[in-house]
């Protein structure tokens, strides 16, 4: 059975702790064990995949088309592995599962409880992934924090899994806000007592508080959380702000994170090899150039909805030593006579994903400004599709052109509903989900970017380019660069005599690392920066 890490929050939100995962497992693998990551969600939605990203931020989409909370991007990314369904547990699916075996009889005679019936199912949904991986450290991260009624379960079932695991199998990490008073320049300590109390009152002693802090913790601080927390002063982490989070895992190692976590689970620790992600930070913090590119979209409100696509331009503006600086258009307000204005000052437009009607047309006009300017353009999901429909009106002449999700009357649907989606009515789970092939057209520009003719990527939709308006989009000049093996689906298409406009039916984002940029990403940041040389 794997060694367990379970990671827990306290006394605020959206702290971190995903971040605090997946820094440790890049500091447990960085030592040569196998690692793999899970997200307890005590949300009652089965799945992340019909929740609002204004609200949760984005849907993350893994191989096996399972869609998650945006933590499992952050654990992909930092650990370099992909993960599965079985990685990202929520009540939902616990208690269905619960009620399924009720209702087959498995708990026949007995009342079913939250003790044991749905702690031992959330138990055995932990070993499940450990067996399954064979990983050698299973990190478990809780979703919410300490005090959540909903959380309560995920805590108690933590609670028998450490005793049942035994003495050096488990390990509890805390992760908690250390708020500074400017007012009389001091760190309080008091909230994370309260919530180090509160955890230990329900059976559960942390063996690692990490300390969430815009300050250095000074040596009062610190002895303070170790006194009243019961733990020693070097379990006591701090756990401080950082220039980007790709800098936490380094703080962190300077700690010894790593390696008291592999002490206290019995295991050697060994010479931790950081060399690829060490590389990749010395040109993060050495950057000598810009690029400016317009993200058109209508979730801006919440970044995290776009969290994956921030990430991935990022990853590639790092390799080519280029600072990011990444301008938020709405798309429900660009307009014809305001795209100009909005879009002449960057160097290219990012337009990302997104459902419904609202900004569709603000998409279209800024893809039209890019087809007519030459200005570089990436589009992804429904990119694609705005795309299609914008080069449908405005190069083939199908007035009115457009997608029947968008307007169901449309008298040229050049964007229609899948064959498979036809006569689909649930909403959760039921999309193209997960990683599709997709083979690429010799010669275009997303074969030399992949550099290879076949590829795979995640999807996430519903609707795709009209297969009975594919000879006129091709002979008006759109270019169909990547398609499903059997050349049904059309996954990729691009302007030849263009500096770079290409558009993806899949999400590449969500394959992006900060040691590997993704090709698409990748090379549409390095054709920005040449064409900023040669304006130069």
């Amino acid at each position: 059975m794997a060694k367990t890490v379970f990671i827990t929050g306290g006394n605020v939100s959206s702290i971190g702790k995903g971040i605090i995962c997946a820094s440790l497992g890049l500091l447990l693998k960085s030592q040569g064990y196998k690692i793999t990551i899970m997200k307890f969600d005590p949300y009652i939605n089965v799945d992340a995949g019909t929740m609002n990203p204004i609200q949760h931020g984005e849907v993350y989409v893994t191989d096996d088309g399972a869609e998650t909370d945006l933590d499992l991007g952050h654990y992909e990314r930092f650990v370099d592995e992909d993960l599965s369904k079985l990685n990202n547990v929520t009540t939902g699916q616990i208690y269905s599962e619960v009620i399924r075996k009720e209702r087959a009889g498995d708990y026949l005679g007995r009342c079913v409880q939250v003790i044991p019936h749905i702690t031992d199912e959330i138990r055995a949904r932990i070993r499940q992934v450990a067996q399954k991986t064979r990983a050698d450290i299973l990190i478990c991260e809780v979703g919410g924090t300490v005090g959540d009624i909903e959380g309560l379960p995920y805590l108690e079932a933590i609670r028998q899994y450490k005793k049942e695991a035994g003495r050096g199998n488990a390990l509890n990490i805390h992760v908690t806000l250390i708020p500074f008073l400017e007012s009389g320049k001091e760190l309080k300590t008091k909230l994370t007592q309260h919530s180090v109390a509160e955890l230990r009152s329900i059976g559960i002693h942390p063996d690692l508080i990490v300390c969430r802090t815009s300050q250095p913790l000074t040596k009062e601080a610190r002895g303070k959380i170790a006194l009243y927390c019961d733990v020693e002063s070097d379990h006591v982490i701090e756990g401080i702000d950082a220039a980007s989070i790709y800098d936490i895992p380094t703080l962190l190692q300077q700690q010894n994170f790593g390696r008291i976590c592999t002490e206290l689970l019995g295991l050697e620790s060994r010479r931790p090899d950081l060399t690829e992600w060490e590389r990749m930070r010395e040109k993060l913090h050495s950057r000598d150039k810009s690029v400016r590119v317009a993200v058109v979209g209508k979730y801006n409100a919440l970044k995290d909805a776009y969290l994956s696509i921030i990430e991935s331009i990022n990853h590639a503006a790092i390799h080519h030593r280029a600072l990011l600086d990444l301008v938020w258009v709405d798309a429900e307000r660009l307009t014809r006579s305001s795209v100009e204005r909005r879009l002449r000052k960057v160097d290219g437009v990012l337009i990302p994903y997104g459902f419904g009607d609202r900004g569709m047309e603000g998409k279209i006009e800024a893809i039209r400004y890019c087809r007519e300017n030459k200005m570089p353009m990436l589009g992804l999901c429904v990119g694609l599709q705005v795309a299609v429909i914008e080069f449908a009106r405005n190069v083939c002449g199908l007035a009115g052109a457009n997608s029947t999700e968008f307007d169901p009357k449309t008298k040229h649907p050049v964007i229609n509903l899948m064959e498979s989606q036809q006569d689909i009515e649930a909403k959760g789970g039921t999309m193209r989900l997960g990683a599709w092939p997709c083979k690429l057209k010799k010669g275009s520009l997303a074969a030399e970017a992949y550099g290879t003719s076949r590829i795979s990527e995640r999807h996430r939709h519903r609707w795709e380019v009209n297969p009975k308006y594919h000879a006129a989009l091709k002979k008006a000049g759109l270019s169909f660069s990547g398609a499903s093996p059997d050349g049904r689906l059309v996954e990729i298409v691009e302007l030849p005599n263009h500096p770079y406009f290409l558009a993806t039916q899949f999400h590449p984002e969500f394959k992006g690392r900060p040691t590997r940029p993704h090709p698409l990403f990748n090379k549409f940041v390095e054709r920005l920066l040449e064409l900023r040389e040669e304006e130069e």
